[in-house]
């Protein structure tokens, strides 16, 4: 139902409340209560909400929903809880014989606005569950927000919004891409971001959250989204709280032996590393959204191909808008003050000190350095060697231009570069030579490049352009 009028919340909250067959619940814990505000406000109410809910009080709030075994209230389980139970009760208790056209639904938030004194960042969840036609069973609609407004009655106003807007949105639109824009109307993207989104239910049966959470990246909802091993797309902060992260960055098209053997040297040397805890070392394949454009578009198959050989060899997948390195940094230091590793190979290493490179700071590649060294991370460098006639490039020959060597040499002197021990029989290897030779159908010259198993799921799969057709062997 998308048209060129961007309606406001009451008017949206209206429209609803006008609808004779939609019918349900808010919920909310902390500050979320400008969302069923939104819908008294605009009249004609009690022909769409049976029940509003906060409860403040955590004794309260456990009583109802049972406790959290982290002890928190702002977290996607107390949002998944708070679901389950209220929904159901609208099954027990609203009879159907009386309600036989109406689409229920239960929507729930549990928000923590910013602090008196700007230390703790506004955040929350946000959860739809509704029934798209009567005779349907509910979906969810799930999504992670990070409030920015400097205040915590402008970011509940915030709240009141996007809710308002999900709740419009999703009774009106079936694209959940859709529905993910839509929550912007009469909103700044600088006002808040969506780090997290998940949809389930027979409204989304087609839907791969995986795309969908790339789309937040795309449309600048936010800036990095994350993967875990068994597929699924996780609220970063979930992943790398107050963890040691240890992030490799590259292309991965495929996934060579060098990357496995980069990581895994790079893992030892950061698990020797003062100040790293080995139970904490969280690992990461970070992707760059660059990275993922061919013609100038997303190649959204090409992303599922990398992500999925990644997740089967059991690695965390971030898909991230961070073309530089500091941003990167900068980014993962939001979500621990713990020492980080950073897994370079040379042609990395060299563009990172590359003035051209920081052109639009004012304080060009010295503020760059300024995050950086602010930053307990430490550099790991794979060496460079396309072939045996020319010298292997590691961290005491690359060449770095004189205005920048004492910055360079700064950082080495510090202990904050380290080259990582190799295997020389695989530093030959290069993806984009075993991408050619998987899109020729050069069957037998590629398969021993890459981790084991991972020939066989390509083929399989026809991922990265195989579609080859091999003769069977009679």
């Amino acid at each position: 139902m998308t048209n060129n009028v961007t309606l406001t919340a009451e008017q949206k909250a209206l429209q609803i409340n006008l609808e004779k067959n939609i019918y349900g619940s808010f919920v909310e814990i902390g500050a979320g209560q400008e969302v069923a505000r939104n819908f008294f406000k605009a009249g004609s109410a009690s022909q769409t909400i049976a029940k509003t809910m906060s409860a403040y009080d955590k004794d309260f709030s456990d009583a109802i929903y049972g406790k959290e075994v982290d002890g928190r209230y702002v977290c996607k389980s107390r949002l998944e809880k708070m679901l389950d139970h209220e929904y159901k009760l609208l099954d027990e208790r609203l009879e159907r014989n009386k309600h036989k056209e109406t689409r229920f639904f239960t929507y729930a938030d549990t928000i923590s606005t910013i602090n008196y004194s700007k230390t703790k960042q506004g955040h929350g969840w946000i959860g739809l569950r509704f029934q798209r036609s009567h005779i349907e069973k509910p979906s969810n609609f799930i999504i992670h927000v990070i409030l920015h407004d400097q205040d915590a009655k402008l970011q509940k106003e915030t709240v009141g919004i996007i809710g308002t807007n999900i709740m419009h949105a999703s009774f009106y639109e079936e694209n959940p891409k859709e529905i993910l824009k839509r929550a912007y109307d009469s909103l700044e993207k600088n006002q808040f971001e969506i780090d997290m989104v998940e949809v389930t239910g027979p409204a989304f049966k087609d839907v791969d959250n995986r795309l969908l959470s790339l789309t937040l990246v795309k449309e600048r909802m936010t800036n990095a989204v994350i993967f875990t091993p068994d597929g699924m797309n996780k609220q970063p902060s979930d992943i790398l709280y107050k963890k040691n992260i240890l992030t490799m960055r590259g292309s991965f098209r495929p996934v060579t032996k060098v990357n496995i053997d980069m990581i895994e040297k790079g893992l030892k040397k950061f698990k020797e590393t003062n100040k790293v805890i080995k139970e904490d070392i969280q690992i990461l394949f970070e992707i760059t959204l660059s990275n993922l454009k061919e013609n100038g578009e997303v190649d959204e198959q090409d992303f599922l191909d990398r992500a999925d050989m990644l997740c089967s060899l059991g690695y965390t997948v971030m898909i991230s808008n961070y073309k530089k390195f500091y941003k990167i940094i900068e980014y993962l230091s939001q979500f621990t003050k713990s020492r980080m590793g950073l897994i370079l190979g040379v042609d990395n290493l060299i563009e990172m000190f590359e003035e051209q490179y920081y052109r639009n700071l004012n304080g060009g590649i010295m503020e760059a350095f300024g995050i950086i060294l602010k930053r307990d991370i430490r550099f790991f460098l794979y060496p460079y060697q396309p072939n045996k006639e020319v010298e292997l490039l590691n961290s005491k020959n690359i060449p770095i231009h004189p205005r920048i060597r004492d910055i360079y040499r700064y950082l080495q002197s510090n202990g904050r570069i380290e080259d990582l021990d190799y295997n020389a029989d695989i530093l030959g290897i290069f993806s984009k030579d075993i991408l050619h030779m998987i899109k020729s159908c050069e069957e037998g010259n590629w398969e021993h490049a890459v981790p084991s198993g991972v020939a066989k799921i390509i083929k399989q799969k026809s991922l990265f352009g195989w579609a080859c057709k091999i003769p069977s062997k009679e």
